[in-house]
């Protein structure tokens, strides 16, 4: 009996959920979620400027945590999850911003672990690229540093089965290459050839990494 109204409860929670991003998407044109994207999502914050874009694909999965995932996309901004993506939100909320016209693109299959992703030109994951809890990755100064020396912004590419581990930062232009390892607080100001493992602040290669296709999460 105890099975069964478990099991009652937790259909009603997805249909409350799934009706909840039905409403979502009608109040934003630009908001696709897959219908096999998890019904968690209806617990994520959604803020969609006008002309903004986001896609959310199959297979997508995070818990179900309030505000556990924040979406926050300027005009004409586009954001898009790749299938099978995992936005991790129990170690501390997953937060996306894409500025007005940025683009932030997640390959399928990421794993993104309570971390800060931010973009004003263009943020690229590869394939399963993973970004640890309390790490940032900026394609952006963010601001002004005085009226001689104004922003600037570059784009930001993490290559496929890379692992950005807990609590690195990434600056603009940085590229790092498939299949890197990016050390525990470290500081990324440079690009990374593939398969480098690299730390300290700034990040610079200590070793090598070998195929992380196989490797679970």
């Amino acid at each position: 009996m105890r099975q069964l109204f478990l099991q009652l409860l937790l259909s009603a929670i997805q249909l409350r959920d799934r009706f909840r991003l039905a409403r979502l998407s009608a109040a934003h044109p630009g908001l696709s979620v897959h219908p096999r994207a998890s019904t968690n999502l209806a617990s994520a914050s959604f803020d969609l400027a006008p002309g903004a874009r986001l896609q959310i694909g199959p297979g997508v999965v995070t818990e179900h945590r309030h505000h556990g995932v924040r979406f926050s996309l300027g005009p004409g901004a586009r954001i898009s999850i790749g299938e099978g993506t995992w936005l991790r939100s129990d170690l501390g909320p997953v937060q996306l911003f894409a500025f007005e016209g940025a683009e932030i693109e997640l390959g399928p299959d990421c794993f993104l672990n309570g971390c800060h992703l931010s973009a004003k030109s263009s943020l690229r994951l590869g394939r399963s690229a993973w970004v640890g809890p309390g790490s940032r990755i900026f394609d952006s100064d963010q601001h002004d540093l005085d009226a001689d020396h104004p922003e600037v912004t570059q784009p930001v590419v993490v290559g496929d089965f890379a692992w950005v581990a807990s609590d690195v930062t990434v600056l603009r232009g940085v590229e790092i290459g498939a299949h890197c390892v990016i050390g525990a607080r470290s500081l990324v100001t440079r690009s990374i050839p593939a398969h480098t493992l690299a730390y300290g602040v700034p990040a610079r290669p200590g070793g090598e990494v070998g195929d992380r296709s196989e490797v679970p999460i």
